[in-house]
């Protein structure tokens, strides 16, 4: 009898072991499991995928080409779909951020005013480029600056010896809200008593590399371009830089930026931004940057660094 009753407490405790031990056992997977997947979430991008967009600065089908890479390079870094695509011009790339189709642009720097203006985008990056030698031959310093110069480019035997002689002349310019190849040069001539948005005849080409061919075909007598976009043509024409010379340089104009559209959270802002100086600093990143737009890295960028793109701006809107 008390060997039986003995057994019935022994099983009983047996009982309570196992229901005890598998509470804690589940309340502690429970929360193990919690843990995990809270610590995943937070790494994890709220976007479910990346659309970037270029414009185009030489011919649209080979910027395309090599900017491409940078989709795997991003992905591999926010592990979501990134996608690349090249615009017609910068009012496209604006318009498509404005309309959420398009994430994140690489917009020149009136472009970034005009998309922070209209849509409320957000600057995260500018570029940084080696600085260039003002001696005609496209060369540069070792020296890496955040802003760059637009020029005047004609034919070296031009009978065109001074910006009073572009009165009545043909030149080869980029879209209206083109920093180098627009805005700064109009303004700064128009400074100067040169008003070539009157004066002159102004021929809209796609890409600083049309605007260098455009002078050295004939087609226009002048070009508005980045200096030196002669080097995005030296391979095709060798003597690109003998056959021409610089009429004007500008002022320094702020680098181009890497923009998000107003939308996307601080979280995710951070996260692309964190990828994108990673991917810069490899070798496969730098070649991509260095062969779209020959920037030699990224620097961070705010957007008061582009009050004086503003300043350009308002006297732009008083040239008739």
């Amino acid at each position: 009898m008390q060997n039986s009753a003995t057994k019935k407490i022994i099983a009983a405790i047996a009982v309570l072991v196992v229901v005890v031990g598998g509470f804690f056992a589940f309340t502690g997977s429970k929360h193990s499991s919690s843990s995990t997947d809270s610590s995943s979430s937070s790494k994890k991008m709220s976007l479910k995928e990346l659309n970037i967009q270029f414009v185009p600065s030489s011919q649209a089908d080979t910027i395309l080409a090599k900017a491409k890479p940078l989709e795997s390079l991003l992905s591999k870094q926010l592990g979501i779909p990134v996608h690349v695509s090249i615009s017609t011009d910068y009012n496209t790339v604006i318009e498509a951020m404005g309309s959420k189709k398009v994430d994140m642009g690489f917009l020149p720097p009136d472009g970034y005013v005009t998309a922070h203006k209209q849509y409320g985008a957000k600057v995260i990056l500018q570029s940084t480029r080696l600085g260039m030698k003002d001696d005609n031959t496209g060369a540069t310093t070792d020296k890496l600056v955040n802003s760059y110069k637009s020029m005047v480019l004609v034919k070296a035997d031009s009978p065109i010896k001074s910006i009073n002689d572009l009165k009545g002349k043909k030149i080869a310019v980029q879209g209206a809200t083109s920093s180098a190849g627009y805005i700064y040069p109009t303004v700064e001539l128009y400074k100067k008593g040169v008003n070539v948005v009157k004066d002159s005849t102004l021929v809209q080409v796609k890409g600083h590399d049309q605007g260098v061919m455009s002078v050295l075909n004939g087609d226009t007598d002048a070009a508005f371009i980045f200096d030196d976009a002669r080097n995005v043509v030296k391979k095709d024409q060798p003597d690109v830089f003998k056959n021409t010379r610089v009429l004007y340089y500008t002022k320094g104009i702020p680098n181009d930026t890497i923009t998000l559209r107003k939308d996307i959270s601080s979280s995710d802002s951070d996260k692309i931004k964190a990828a994108i100086v990673a991917v810069s600093k490899t070798d496969e990143g730098k070649k991509v940057f260095n062969d779209v737009y020959s920037w030699a890295g990224v620097t961070d960028s705010k957007d008061s660094n582009f009050d004086e793109i503003r300043n350009y701006d308002q006297t732009m809107n008083k040239i008739k």
